[in-house]
């Protein structure tokens, strides 16, 4: 089976990824995709409005409720921190060596993963798909062997964006799957 994998804080989870994840299901891209909820990625710097990592799972759990290819998986939640795609790569392998893996990366991650740990290790063994992102050009013709821009369409909404109304008081739900959006509302999160 491929396998998309598709890591993140998804702090929180909204529709872009939802549906960039059912456009590469549809496609043919993967036959499954893998949101892999980080819990912290070694290049940011440490937010103070990440959810916890069971409520960040959470949250994923519940937007994909009803969505057979997409899945949710707390692999790095149970690695040494940081974690690092390279490490997460090499163990998914050897824990499930029938299946082919392939890293889901934004144009914007693409561009920085040159300073990925181990970089050309992760090139060695896995496919990447590129997915575009407003504002970061890919020229394709620039792209290594093993690596493919894929035509998904743009989804203008970040969880910044969200995290950020959801805090000024005037978000009112564009962008999240609804039993997401009520679940943020119940744990009063982002305020």
């Amino acid at each position: 089976m491929r396998i998309g994998i598709f890591g993140g804080s998804f702090n929180p989870i909204h529709t872009g990824h939802i549906r960039l994840g059912e456009s590469l299901c549809r496609k043919g891209w993967v036959d499954e995709l893998w949101f892999l909820v980080s819990p912290l990625n070694p290049l940011k710097q440490t937010s103070t409005d990440l959810l916890a990592d069971e409520a960040r799972l959470h949250l994923a759990e519940l937007a994909v409720q009803g969505k057979p290819h997409l899945q949710v998986s707390d692999f790095e939640m149970h690695l040494p921190r940081p974690s690092y795609m390279v490490r997460t790569l090499e163990l998914l392998r050897s824990q499930h060596p029938t299946d082919e893996f392939l890293l889901v990366i934004g144009a914007d991650n693409w561009l920085r993963f040159p300073q990925w740990r181990d970089s050309q290790e992760i090139l060695r063994h896995h496919r990447i798909l590129v997915y575009p992102r407003p504002g970061y050009i890919i020229d394709i013709n620039t792209l290594p062997t093993g690596v493919q821009a894929v035509d998904t369409p743009l989804f203008d909404i970040s969880s910044t964006q969200i995290r950020q109304a959801i805090h000024q008081g005037s978000y009112r739900g564009r962008g999240l799957n609804p039993k997401v959006w009520k679940e943020i509302k119940q744990k009063q999160y982002y305020l």
